[in-house]
C-alpha cells in the first residue's frame, strides 16, 4: 500500500510479457472467457451445466430458472446485479444442504454460513463460521462439496498439515481431481 505509482508500473512493466501471456493462456483455455455481455443465447453456467440465457417482455420477477435463465427485459439495466442475487440465493441454499451432509457425515458442528463476494478464495473458516463465495453455485456439485469438504475440516485441522488431507481424503476420497478443477476452471466462474 506504501509503493508509489512508479514503481508499480515499473513491476508491471518488467513482467508485461508474462502477463501477457498468462492473459493468452486464459483465453487459449475458454474463448469466451470474457466479460458477459447479456445478450439473448449467451451461456451461463449452473451447477457445472451451461444455460442459455433468454431476455422476455412480460415477466414479473427479474430473473427465473427452468432448465435456462429468463431475465425480464424491465431489467436488463442491472441484469450482472439480478443474476449475483440469483446466484447468491441459489449458493446459499445449496451450500447449506451441502453442509449438513457433510458435517453429519463427518460429525463435525459448525456456526453459521455466509455467502461472501471473493473472487479467488472458493471459501473459508472462521472460528466456527463457514464462508463460501457465490461464485461456487457455477460450478459442478462435486467441487462444491469438495470446498465443503475443505472448510469443514478446517473446523478441526486450522492449516494443510499432513492430517489436514488425510481427513479431506477420508470424506472425499477423490478429492483432487474437484481441487484440480478449480485450478483449471475456477476462471470460469464469474460473470
Amino acid at each position: 500500500m506504501k509503493v508509489t505509482d512508479e514503481k508499480i508500473i515499473e513491476v508491471v512493466l518488467k513482467h508485461k510479457k508474462w502477463i501477457e501471456s498468462k492473459i493468452k493462456e486464459v483465453l487459449s483455455r475458454d474463448p469466451k472467457a470474457g466479460k458477459k455481455e447479456f445478450v439473448n443465447g449467451e451461456s451461463f453456467l449452473y451447477l457445472g451445466r451451461s444455460y442459455k440465457l433468454h431476455i422476455v417482455e412480460n415477466q414479473e420477477e427479474p430473473i427465473k430458472f427452468e432448465n435456462g435463465f429468463f431475465l425480464s427485459k424491465k431489467f436488463l439495466h442491472c441484469a450482472r446485479e439480478v443474476f449475483i442475487a440469483l446466484y447468491k440465493e441459489a449458493a446459499l441454499e445449496k451450500i447449506s444442504q451441502r453442509v449438513e451432509f457433510y458435517a453429519k457425515k463427518a460429525g463435525l458442528k459448525y456456526g453459521r454460513i455466509r455467502i461472501t463476494d471473493a473472487r479467488t478464495r472458493w471459501g473459508s473458516c472462521s472460528g466456527n463460521n463457514l464462508n463460501f463465495s457465490w461464485r461456487l453455485i457455477m460450478a459442478p456439485l462435486s467441487v462444491i462439496d469438495y470446498v465443503v469438504v475443505h472448510e469443514l475440516v478446517h473446523l478441526e485441522e486450522k492449516n494443510h498439515s499432513k492430517s489436514f488431507w488425510t481427513k479431506v481424503k477420508v470424506l472425499m476420497p477423490d478429492y483432487q481431481k474437484h481441487h484440480q478443477w478449480l485450478k483449471e476452471n475456477g476462471h470460469l466462474l464469474r460473470l
